[in-house]
């Protein structure tokens, strides 16, 4: 968010915390993208808070609806804040949710084993879960789509435009293909969403959920922690890798990313892509599947 949405963010979830009895002296930005995430004090509340839209208020009821299911199943999930009703708040233009503050344990760094045990735990609760969620097919579908547009990527260029949006295409259809089982995904479990409490591992973020093979997930985590992970197609894992790479080079060249360094990132991004199928000796093509050797 600008420094003046972040103000009247600030003072919505704040207002909210209020009302709800909950004392705020302080508010600290944790994180600041298109989404804010704050830590109220001296409640100690996590206030996760967007503009309103018709988007971000069902993707907020999802998340809301989803952490709680699986909370109940015993996932390594972040909690919403108990001292208050499980919904979500909306107030002066922002949709607020409240979550539980973990206070970081030592150490923080984890193990490639402990990580895909939890992504391994989570990966079984969600397999008990029944709820409607886009395929991971439809995460890429919008990465092309910003890709295409000219008016929402305009710095990128021609050529670019052109090897990303056939790369996205072409290991769409690859990973397809495979025909792997799929399941519920957290969808994007990379480190910056997995928190380190003397609980243990727990997951945030939860709006990206979607279907398809865990290799799809496991493709955020940790290079290592797949072998830790039973039971992945290690070559279906590298696919993913390259396309999850390609998605969020795309993301990077989108006119309203917040992202720091977001550009800079998107050229070193490119450059890896370009290696890395190279490498596998791919060559994407915009009318059919890759050529292997």
């Amino acid at each position: 968010m600008h420094a003046s949405a972040v103000r009247r963010a600030m003072a919505a979830a704040t207002s909210i915390a209020a009302s709800l009895d909950l004392t705020v002296d302080d508010a600290i930005v944790l994180h600041n993208s298109n989404k804010l995430t704050l830590r109220l004090l001296p409640c100690d509340v996590i206030a996760r808070v967007a503009p309103v839209a018709p988007e971000a208020l069902q993707g907020a009821q999802f998340e809301v609806e989803l952490a709680q299911r699986l909370a109940e199943s015993g996932c390594p999930v972040a909690a919403l804040e108990r001292r208050v009703d499980p919904r979500v708040y909306e107030r002066d233009g922002f949709v607020v949710t409240l979550w539980t503050y973990y206070e970081p344990a030592t150490p923080q760094e984890i193990s490639p084993a402990d990580y895909a045990s939890a992504l391994e735990r989570l990966h079984a609760g969600m397999r008990t879960l029944d709820i409607p969620t886009p395929h991971f097919t439809d995460r890429v579908e919008d990465a092309q789509q910003l890709v295409a547009s000219r008016d929402q990527t305009p710095t990128l260029a021609d050529a670019d435009r052109e090897f990303l949006g056939d790369t996205l295409r072409s290991l769409r259809r690859v990973i397809s293909d495979h025909g792997a089982a799929e399941q519920l995904l957290h969808g994007e479990p990379h480190p910056g969403n997995v928190l380190t409490t003397k609980y243990g591992l727990v997951f945030i973020d939860l709006e990206t959920c979607c279907r398809g093979p865990v290799e799809f997930d496991l493709a955020h985590a940790p290079e290592a922690a797949s072998a830790h992970y039973p039971g992945v197609n290690h070559d279906l894992l590298r696919e993913c890798r390259i396309l999850v790479l390609a998605m969020i080079t795309a993301w990077r060249w989108d006119r309203g990313d917040q992202f720091p360094n977001g550009r800079q990132l998107g050229r070193e991004w490119l450059s890896q892509l370009r290696v890395a199928l190279d490498h596998k000796g791919w060559m994407p093509v915009a009318d059919r599947g890759p050529s292997r050797p």
